[in-house]
């Protein structure tokens, strides 16, 4: 099976790039599984120090995956297609 690819500005994501951060999130969201997922390093150790910021940003990325406002280290939304 292919997934389709989209140029977002240099990179390319695939399809599945979404769903992939948005399970990251639900399940793993207290370590900042999907911040390292989008590149986002120094705000996923940070999730690791306080858990989740204390549940709250993980609440709030959950919020911004699902409406298609969460983006990667280089600004580019991850958005499903």
């Amino acid at each position: 099976i292919y997934s389709k690819r989209y140029r977002i500005g240099r990179r390319f994501l695939t399809s599945e790039a979404w769903l992939v951060a948005l399970l990251l999130c639900l399940f793993l969201g207290g370590i900042g599984a999907h911040r390292f997922y989008a590149g986002k390093v120094g705000s996923g150790i940070l999730y690791i120090l306080t858990v989740g910021i204390f549940g709250i940003g993980v609440l709030v990325d959950l919020i911004k995956i699902i409406t298609g406002k969460f983006t990667d280290k280089d600004g580019n939304p991850i958005q499903k297609k």
